[in-house]
């Protein structure tokens, strides 16, 4: 055996312990985690906290043996990451600890789990491994790990989420009385519960993407190029480009990407980076690199790099922050993600391109911020259909004789078990069966819930002389690539799968899409919708087979055929035919419309639905969110806290969400809220003049001001790169303003904003040279106030911008 491994079969603490000391980046992969072993290591890793180490936590939920006090203990370390892999019952047993320092290393594996006895006096076999320059196992066991963390089967732990564990993790052990709750040390030893059923063989799946025969611009990606350009003249260093799936957006970054010398494209699937990469290198002719976790070409002028490689943080300081000239960020919904934001944080190129197809993913941070609000070009798939650059559709909503009602919803989605018993009938796959045989074309995509309802419909259909397959995570008798060249040479009818066929995969001869599964992202439907789409010599139009069943989203899902915001009708076909291309049908059974009405008709549901999406986000942030947030990450549009509950304040009121201050406040200073909410905003003036007063603290917002006074921060505010000045100050007046001058722009701010202000609430007033509040502020609840009022004025501010993006 080589010097560079050794086994350590007691006592491995010690040595965990000199490793946490010696490192910058510290990964713990554990199946389960007792608060022993937390309180063992918490003093080393806090000492690696301070000196900036990565520190990320991976421990599992199987059979809930991870004590909720363990999690709770190493959440009191800030910056350590700790995600929760969701197992649903399916054994999860890895254990291993990877340091890391530069180009200095070691990766131990074997039996110990997180717990003192394991780390100490239990009889423990682990090996470990010293990194060198030769050893790629090192390498590859990091981007696991990685992937493995921040794959969708993880929960980022925090205190909401803690909350929705213990309350699991009490139901498991009270229906199961022979799990001890209280685990003594002693009792930790192997704590392991195999399940030969389960195969855990890693699964590669891979897969080309269809490439363009030209290699011009085609229309979409030509205005687009001119947006940008245009923001680029404009002195912006960031922008977002949103373009439906099909549209191309590879290819427009590629062709944006010949003004500049060094440039890196970020991805998150290593299929994207191998597609990317071809289509690079065919328009800029010069030959890119890879950089991921088995592949290292650090040194091309075009490079193509795994974010969960990249973000790593030894790898990531081997590049200056000036390295590249262009970065560009596919998926940019992903980007607010910690591993994305990361590697943001840290290059500074002469400009930031971010691509999406749906820029309302709700997972993290603001994405337009992370482009500083510029959205160079959007264009919705509606619009593209009009214009000719996408399929027609034909859209069939078909009854899912499914009763959601009788489902556990878990907050963001509806129990997996409960839901799959209700799906595994052969009634439900008759239902299924007989729908798609009515509508369908040649060449069926469906998606389902789980692996379990694609396999039992492959079957059903299967024993119903269909040519059927199920393509999912754990396949193994067939590639990706290989059911894509069958379904297109009509080998299969019909492909069953999960989410593979979400993002980055593009399989044109698709004329079919089958939805088996209640809606419960609008951004997912959004995706698959796009899946069938792109146009195909031998595809006139796609057929969609949606079921639709009286399950959460059923009656606002159809805001994804809108390409504007706003559409208001109580019936459901009127508030979808007006928007639709005239080549595009939506077809609706007399069933469904009943369905979607009765919906409609219940209020209450429509007040779950928000207050769902409310803990969905709490749940995420670990906290109660601002109202800004509510609008960055929800799946409910802003304006339904408005239209239901009057507004933010209103709706956490109602649901005991205010802390008793905030209910004074509240309370006191109902009036005013309900004045800012309903403020008309023809521009963004008024909250600007809001948002100086606030920017003044909580001691003096209130305190009155003149017009001259306002103006520089006014002038600041429009000429900042934040909000794209060529919106509201770009007409004849107020583009002539662009070069400071106060008294224009005091004569401004006198005429519009401040005059406007004053209405029937007789809350403020305005003497023509003096602007203030007309009310007394409270000294107990002034700092509450305060912060409740930058709440509003930032999320209505926030609003404006993203829906008048230019």
């Amino acid at each position: 055996m080589s010097s560079n491994v050794s086994l350590i079969t007691n006592q491995l603490y010690q040595q965990v312990k000199r490793d946490i000391q010696s490192s910058t980046t510290i990964y713990i992969l554990s199946s389960f985690m007792m608060y022993s072993g937390v309180k063992l290591i918490l003093k080393d890793l806090e000492e690696a906290v301070e000196r900036g180490a990565d520190i990320k936590v991976l421990t599992g939920d199987y059979l809930y043996v991870t004590q909720p006090k363990a999690i709770k203990k190493l959440l009191t370390l800030n910056r350590v990451e700790l995600r929760l892999w969701q197992s649903n019952g399916r054994s999860f047993h890895p254990k291993s600890y990877i340091f890391k320092h530069k180009e200095d290393g070691a990766i131990v594996i074997g039996s110990s789990n997180l717990s003192k006895s394991a780390l100490t006096s239990g009889v423990e076999w682990n090996l470990r491994m010293v990194r060198n320059a030769e050893n790629e196992l090192f390498e590859n066991a990091i981007d696991e790990f990685i992937q493995l963390f921040y794959a969708d089967q993880t929960m980022q732990m925090n205190k909401e989420t803690l909350k929705i564990y213990e309350e699991n993790y009490r139901e498991f052990h009270n229906e199961h009385p022979d799990f001890s709750q209280t685990l003594s040390e002693d009792e930790e030893i192997e704590l392991t519960f195999p399940n030969t059923n389960d195969n855990i063989e890693p699964i590669l799946v891979k897969d080309d993407q269809t490439e363009y025969e030209v290699i011009e611009p085609r229309p979409a990606q030509k205005k687009a190029l001119k947006q940008l350009e245009l923001t680029i003249e404009e002195d912006y260093n960031k922008a977002m480009v949103v373009m439906a799936t099909g549209l191309g957006k590879t290819y427009l970054a590629a062709f944006f990407a010949q003004k500049f010398q060094k440039v890196l494209f970020i991805a998150h699937r290593e299929e994207i980076l191998n597609q990317a990469k071809k289509s690079f290198e065919k328009v800029l002719q010069i030959e890119g690199g890879i950089y991921n976790g088995k592949i290292k070409e650090a040194n091309k002028e075009l490079l193509f790099a795994s974010i969960f490689t990249l973000s790593i943080q030894d790898h990531l300081q081997k590049f200056r922050p000036d390295e590249f000239d262009l970065i560009i960020i596919d998926e940019f919904h992903h980007a607010a993600a910690n591993s994305y934001t990361k590697v943001i944080d840290y290059f500074s190129p002469s400009f930031l391109l971010g691509l999406t197809a749906t820029p309302e993913r709700t997972d993290g941070k603001d994405i337009f911020a992370l482009c500083d609000g510029n959205v160079a070009y959007e264009i919705h798939f509606i619009e593209a259909i009009r214009h000719g650059w996408l399929s027609p559709f034909k859209y069939f909503g078909v009854k899912d004789d499914i009763d959601y009602t009788q489902i556990k919803w878990l907050g963001r989605k509806y129990d997996p078990d409960d839901l799959l018993a209700a799906q595994l009938i052969s009634d439900r796959a008759k239902n299924v069966y007989e729908k798609w045989h009515e509508h369908k074309q040649t060449k069926t995509l469906a998606f389902c819930s789980s692996i379990q309802q694609a396999e039992y419909l492959e079957n059903y259909f299967k024993d119903m002389g269909v040519k059927a397959i199920t393509l999912t995570s754990k396949t193994v008798d067939i590639t990706r690539e290989e059911a894509i060249v069958q379904l297109e040479k009509n080998k299969v009818d019909i492909i069953f799968t999960v989410d593979l066929f979400n993002e980055g995969v593009d399989i044109p001869a698709v004329d079919t899409l089958l939805f088996t599964r209640p809606t419960e992202s609008l951004v997912v439907f959004t995706q698959q919708i796009g899946r069938g789409l792109r146009k195909h010599p031998l595809k006139d139009q796609c057929v969609i087979i949606d079921l639709i069943g009286n399950y959460r989203n059923a009656n606002t899902k159809f805001q994804v055929f809108h390409s504007t915001e706003g559409v208001s009708t109580k019936d459901p076909v009127k508030q979808i035919t007006p928007e639709l291309p005239a080549d595009c049908e939506i077809n609706l059974e007399t069933e469904v419309v009943d369905l979607l009405k009765e919906l409609k008709r219940k209020r209450s549901s429509r007040k779950d639905r928000v207050y769902y999406d409310y803990l969905a986000i709490k749940e995420r942030l670990g906290r109660r969110p601002y109202y800004k947030e509510m609008f960055l990450y929800g799946e409910v549009p802003f304006k339904e806290y408005k239209q239901v509950f009057g507004g933010y304040f209103p709706f956490l009121n109602e649901y005991g969400e205010l802390t008793e201050k905030e209910i004074e406040a509240y309370e006191e200073y109902g009036i005013w809220f309900k004045k800012l909410e309903k403020e008309s905003m023809a521009k963004s003036y008024k909250m600007v003049v809001l948002s100086y007063m606030l920017s003044k603290g909580p001691n003096n917002w209130y305190k009155s001001i003149t017009p001259e006074e306002v103006a520089p921060f006014f002038h600041d505010f429009y000429m900042s790169k934040t909000y794209r000045k060529n919106k509201d100050f770009s007409d004849k007046t107020t583009k002539k303003l662009w070069k400071y001058n106060e008294s224009e722009i005091a004569k401004l701010i006198a005429r519009m904003p401040m005059s406007k202000l004053v209405d029937n609430y007789n809350l403020v007033y305005f003497n023509g040279s003096e602007f203030g509040l007309t009310f007394d502020i409270l000294p107990d609840i002034k700092v509450d106030l305060y912060r409740m009022t930058s709440e509003i004025c930032n999320a209505r501010l926030h609003f404006y911008f993203k829906r008048n993006p230019n």
